[in-house]
């Protein structure tokens, strides 16, 4: 009887441990998953998004476009409509489905006179290769010390790994931002801007010939180092 009895509490022990460390392991598990999800998630930028309604903060710094190193200063954009992106990474599944889409629907932004610009925090090899990887007609600033993502409140979207949030303003003629679009759907989000400011309709012939779609190609710069910028 007390060999049964011993046995018994042996057992009992023995299952108690087992259903510790089982439960004690689904703990460490799902604190682990918790604070990767936590450290990963994309949030609110810290020095906060733009409204509607707000004067969208000055920026001179270089793009690449093509093969070439460009000045772009936003002011110079005054009385065209100018569709500022921000992503986090060239060349990454999400980063090159935008672009691409961007590129897709480049000729219709075009026509309407309404510039285009990317901007995330790789340098400028990155950019050129993801530009001529992708034929992307477009500039895509260089902002490695994230100024103008801080004045736009796109910088720490996934804060560990220091990248840009994935947001979209458009700039008004009037230098005010227009429209704001903190959710993004990659793939579909270069049709919703096209669709939202009616360049997906044909262009009066009368305002075409008033404002032109492009004008005279920006001079390359030397250096591709961004240029001192005048964020405001």
């Amino acid at each position: 009887m007390t060999r049964c009895a011993a046995a018994m509490r042996a057992i009992v022990r023995g299952c108690i441990t087992s259903e510790m460390r089982f439960l004690l392991t689904l703990v460490a598990i799902l604190v682990t998953a918790g604070l990767t999800g936590f450290l990963l998630r994309p949030r609110a930028a810290q020095a906060g998004m733009l409204n509607v309604g707000d004067k969208a903060p000055n920026f001179s710094t270089n793009a690449i476009l093509g093969d070439q190193t460009i000045p772009v200063h936003l002011i110079d954009y005054h009385g065209r409509r100018v569709v500022l992106y921000f992503y986090p990474k060239d060349n990454t599944p999400g980063c090159t489905k935008e672009a691409c889409a961007f590129r897709d629907g480049y000729a219709k932004l075009q026509n309407w006179g309404i510039a285009i610009f990317g901007c995330s925090i790789d340098n400028a090899d990155a950019h050129r290769a993801f530009v001529k990887k992708h034929s992307l007609p477009f500039p895509l600033l260089l902002d490695p010390d994230k100024k103008i993502a801080k004045a736009y409140g796109a910088d720490n979207g996934i804060p560990i790994l220091g990248l840009d949030r994935r947001v979209t303003y458009v700039i008004g003629e009037d230098g005010k931002i227009v429209a704001v679009y903190p959710q993004v759907d990659p793939a579909m989000h270069a049709t919703q801007i096209i669709h939202d400011l009616g360049a997906d309709k044909p262009r009066p012939a009368a305002t075409a010939s008033a404002t032109p779609g492009t004008e005279a190609s920006p001079k390359p710069v030397e250096s591709e180092e961004p240029e001192d910028r005048d964020v405001e």
